[in-house]
């Protein structure tokens, strides 16, 4: 059977959770479908989001889960494989609503879709860093640098924009040491290194072999063949900044029709200010709108859309009972 709801919001992170709380307590029939693949679940704590500072990432989940519970919003615990625009008649002065193919089998319909399916990071390829990602290896300065302040610093290069992430995370620690690993010296500006010595980094060419750890914590990062310099192959450090590649997940916007557009970090649907995308009646979220929605930002992003979908939504009715 074919269940039909108001609203599908697809993602349960911070966004989706809050798209589905305000639609909730608008009283619109919402169903929340979650995969469980939160980004920032190798972290222990996530920080900056105002009386949820420290919060660990799974029960700022759960909470949410209880709370759109209490407005009767619907969640299933499933993956949303294909979505596309209703083959059915809509009633007259309503856009045509969406479908969507469950991986467990069903299909669902909804007159407005929310897609709040944020990012994966990919992370380079160097022996042991995925196995310490959100310890002592870290991508966010905002995320993480109060807790590491003072510590000694790697960033990784992987591109030369790794230079601002170099130059950012001094305001955390003054021992900064910039790996250049896949970055060719000559691919830094005279700015960039104008910069790095203003802020007392120290850049190190070489590829990055490997880290060293120690009773379960990070201790230094090795060098490939050696240091070019004939100097030591491991350099002591305590943390290691990195930046992932961003993969948007926004697979679903692409195939039903979503204006998209490049950036530096990867494709992200066109948008209004409240989340509408190119198609009528799709909206996206959160880090499925754009790299840079931390946990606070999809909230809010979240929440912008749940209220203008209700706006929306009793519109279409009042036209359509008065004929429009």
């Amino acid at each position: 059977m074919t269940e039909t709801y108001e609203v599908i919001v697809i993602g349960g992170g911070a966004a989706g959770l809050s798209a589905a709380l305000v639609l909730g307590r608008a009283r619109r029939r919402t169903l929340v479908v979650d995969a469980g693949e939160p980004r920032n679940a190798p972290a222990a704590h996530m920080q900056g989001f105002l009386s949820r500072d420290g919060m660990a990432p799974a029960e700022f989940l759960a909470v949410g889960r209880e709370e759109i519970a209490r407005y009767g919003v619907e969640l299933v615990r499933d993956r949303a494989v294909d979505a596309r625009r209703d083959t059915g008649a809509p009633p007259a002065g309503r856009d045509r609503g969406f479908a969507v193919t469950l991986a467990g089998g069903p299909t669902v319909r909804a007159r407005q879709l929310v897609v709040a399916t944020g990012l994966k990071d990919e992370l380079p390829e160097v022996p042991g860093l995925a196995e310490r990602f959100g310890r002592d290896v870290l991508h966010c300065p905002y995320c993480h640098g109060w807790e590491v302040r003072d510590k000694a610093f790697g960033v990784l290069a992987t591109t030369p924009m790794s230079v601002h992430q170099a130059l950012m995370v001094t305001q955390w620690s003054k021992d900064v040491t910039f790996f250049l690993h896949s970055v060719a010296s000559d691919e830094l500006s005279d700015d960039d290194l104008r910069r790095l010595a203003a802020a007392g980094v120290k850049v190190v060419p070489g590829e990055v072999a490997g880290l060293v750890v120690e009773d379960d914590r990070l201790t230094g990062v090795r060098l490939a063949g050696g240091a070019p310099s004939g100097g030591s192959a491991v350099h002591a450090r305590d943390v290691l900044f990195v930046a992932p590649r961003a993969v948007p997940r926004t697979g679903l916007l692409e195939r039903l029709g979503a204006e998209m557009r490049e950036t530096p970090f990867g494709r992200y649907p066109v948008i209004d200010e409240r989340g509408l995308t190119t198609v009528p009646g799709l909206w996206a979220a959160g880090n499925a709108s754009g790299f840079s929605e931390q946990v606070v930002n999809a909230a809010s992003r979240g929440y912008r859309a749940g209220a203008a979908i209700n706006g929306e939504l009793l519109m279409s009715d009042l036209d359509s009972a008065v004929g429009r």
